[in-house]
């Protein structure tokens, strides 16, 4: 599946100053951690962000966002940000400055055990 690597690059880029970055492969596209926890990432042609829950009704009325319903249910505090809400660069540092605001106060998500059997 294809997913936007322009607007990769530009995560890429926004990131690059931040120590402990990973890019992974996941969700048929990317995500960025920081600090060993999901921060943003890339979802075909959208931004992926991990945002406070205590501002997410607040950003899903900006332009371009709509819930995260990855799983089929809206996820409360992850959205996705498409083209139109993104072009400004304005716009596009305001979501990434969400995602790492937030990631310095995120809980790392808890790890499988594997099972024994």
């Amino acid at each position: 599946m294809a997913f936007d690597e322009k607007l990769n690059d530009r995560i890429r880029e926004a990131l690059c100053s931040h120590p402990n970055v990973e890019e992974k492969h996941m969700f048929g596209g990317t995500s960025f951690m920081l600090n060993g926890k999901m921060c943003v990432g890339v979802v075909k042609d959208e931004m992926m962000c991990r945002i406070d829950p205590d501002v997410y009704e607040e950003a899903l009325q900006r332009k371009g966002c709509r819930e995260m319903d990855f799983t089929g249910k809206p996820m409360k505090g992850y959205v996705y940000v498409n083209a139109e809400g993104l072009k400004a660069k304005k716009d596009f540092d305001y979501w990434i400055g969400l995602c790492v605001a937030f990631n310095k106060t995120s809980k790392a998500a808890k790890k499988k055990k594997l099972s024994n059997k």
